[in-house]
């Protein structure tokens, strides 16, 4: 079985390699990268840390708008595609790389399966919720990572086509992250003391593309790092253009206990994180990768797909209003819920569970 393996961004860097490991035992495998995610400390460094294979394709379509961005993911994978005659597509998650691939595959036609199937916002403003729903919709095996997801499936008439699996993403945080800790001297590059400082991300289009919305997050940074001491914030390459754009960057700058650093490899923001106190995020990927590692989360969104964390009591939801951020932050250094659960999303086997339902659905088909 010959599997094409599309990715284009950190978190799908990171699932890539916990399924790619068992997938080459079984199967050949080629694998493109788009190029979405194309600064060094976003991309070379987590197949480096990761040990993911290299990209037998690189597509590099770098940045742009949705539309051009898929438009041009879409144009520049289809020959690879069509070169390569794989028997299946295989995409993670829901970025622009993600709905390009599995539109290209549902054209070809081809098989698409989508780990990271079933998860939903219910907020179709998102860019990420419009990708989701669309590649599940045209995807012939959904890898699910949670049971929530698998109700959706469900409720949206999909059930026959999905498989809970569990997350591929949390077996490299139960693997990676003690080691992380071990090898990594990112705390002392950046003077920390473990437990006295908060980490924050933010990269998500509707905090970040508007000034209006991104000032509020600004300034929620600011009064978070006033009240709590350093909030440490590894700068995605969209919100540090934004900031700059804006003029906001020097409100940040001149913080006295914000401070601003270049985006992280994979095994020093790990380790960055399990030393913080909380984490504030507008990312499902650091929300779960936080609770895994036992560090209480603000979520800087309304919603989140990874129902769990909040269930759990590790997670809050505030969007970007201040005075629910403070107070979660409050609740969250008094009262935790139990223990995490890796189980929750089968942490340490979900790679090969995905490749188990892959060859159990390719050998049902043929």
């Amino acid at each position: 079985m010959k599997v094409l393996t599309v990715v284009g961004n950190r978190p799908q860097f990171v699932k890539a390699a916990a399924v790619s490991r068992h997938l080459r035992r079984h199967a050949e495998e080629v694998l493109v990268h788009s190029g979405q995610h194309y600064d060094d400390a976003l991309s070379a460094v987590f197949f480096e840390e990761l040990e993911l294979p290299r990209p037998d394709h690189m597509l590099g379509v770098g940045s742009g708008s949705h539309a051009a961005q898929t438009a041009a993911v879409m144009a520049r994978l289809e020959p690879w595609v069509e070169a390569e005659r794989p028997d299946a597509m295989l995409v993670y998650g829901d970025t622009n790389t993600t709905a390009a691939a599995a539109l290209v595959g549902a054209k070809l036609p081809l098989p698409v399966v989508h780990v990271e199937a079933g998860m939903r916002s219910f907020d179709l403003a998102m860019p990420e919720e419009a990708n989701r729903v669309l590649v599940d919709a045209i995807s012939q095996l959904l890898l699910c990572p949670t049971e929530a997801a698998m109700e959706n499936l469900k409720a949206e008439g999909l059930a026959e086509r999905a498989r809970l699996v569990g997350d591929p993403m949390a077996d490299l945080a139960l693997e990676l992250g003690p080691l992380a800790e071990a090898r990594s001297d990112v705390l002392d590059r950046l003077d920390l003391v473990r437990g006295e400082y908060l980490v924050a991300t933010l990269h998500r289009a509707g905090n970040v593309d508007e000034e209006r919305l991104l000032a509020r997050a600004v300034e929620l940074l600011f009064a978070v790092a006033e009240q709590y001491g350093p909030v440490v914030v590894p700068l995605h390459p969209r919100t540090r253009v934004r900031l700059e754009e804006t003029g906001l960057d020097k409100r940040l700058r001149d913080a006295p206990h914000v401070r601003l650093v270049e985006p992280l490899g994979y095994l020093d923001f790990s380790c960055l994180l399990r030393g913080a106190r909380a984490v504030l995020t507008d990312s499902g990927g650091v929300q779960k990768e936080a609770y895994l590692a036992g560090v209480p989360c603000v979520t800087l969104r309304a919603e989140t797909e990874w129902l769990e964390t909040a269930e759990s009591g590790w997670n809050r939801l505030v969007g970007l209003d201040l005075k629910l951020a403070l107070a979660a932050l409050d609740q969250l250094f008094t009262q935790l819920g139990p223990p995490p659960d890796p189980a929750l999303y089968a942490a340490g086997e979900a790679g090969e569970r995905c490749v188990e339902a892959l060859l159990e659905w390719a050998a049902s088909a043929s």
